[in-house]
């Protein structure tokens, strides 16, 4: 690949990640907001830009990078993911403890709370099955069709949960980034052939 056009990939990939964040900073409901609130709405931003990251690195769709080194700066992505969204769910419980309760109970009247809390225990328990990985004994086949599973359940999760929120993001930015996140998880679960029945070689 030419070095200009990996350059134009790594442009195209960085304005996708920031245009809506600097939209969602420019947003003039955060004038209204409390610091620890706009602090958890912008981790819920970040979390959602990295999810673009996260299968271009798998899939190994980013150019100057292998696919061991893009699955390495993988793990490291999914460890800020989940920050980010530890960072989003506590900045909540700070402003507003009772809606956390609802929305972790199901109870909430928005619809975005459920699919926001899906989400959330997924990555959770993605967190987890990386760090026991070796305990359980998943062999590589099995790894990767697990964790898949969860990659979507947390992409389809999250993209909803954002859809449906009339908050900071900006409506067309918010959508792009959206449409972006399923194209690439769709991409990279095609390309990886998690649910291939015969031996994968990659």
């Amino acid at each position: 690949m030419s070095l200009a056009r990996a350059t134009l990939k790594w442009a195209a990939l960085a304005m996708a990640v920031a245009v809506p964040i600097v939209a969602a900073a420019t947003s003039p409901l955060l004038a209204w907001r409390d610091p620890v609130y706009i602090v958890a709405g912008f981790a819920g931003v970040v979390a959602m830009s990295l999810l673009l990251v996260q299968p271009l690195l798998a899939g190994g769709y980013l150019p100057g990078l292998t696919v061991q080194i893009g699955r390495r700066i993988h793990r490291f992505v999914g460890v800020f993911l989940l920050i980010a969204v530890v960072i989003h769910v506590a900045g909540l419980w700070i402003t507003s403890p009772p809606d956390v309760i609802d929305a972790l109970l199901f109870v909430s009247p928005t619809p975005f709370s459920a699919w926001g809390v899906i989400a959330m225990w997924t990555i959770f328990a993605t967190a987890l099955l990386v760090a026991f990985r070796r305990r359980l004994r998943l062999n590589a086949r099995m790894w990767r069709r697990v964790h898949t599973i969860f990659a979507i359940v947390i992409v389809l999760g999250s993209v909803v949960h954002a859809m449906l929120i009339e908050g900071t993001m900006e409506t067309v930015s918010k959508a792009a980034l959206c449409a972006l996140v399923l194209a690439a998880t769709i991409r990279t679960v095609v390309g990886l052939r998690a649910f291939a029945t015969r031996k994968i070689s990659r």
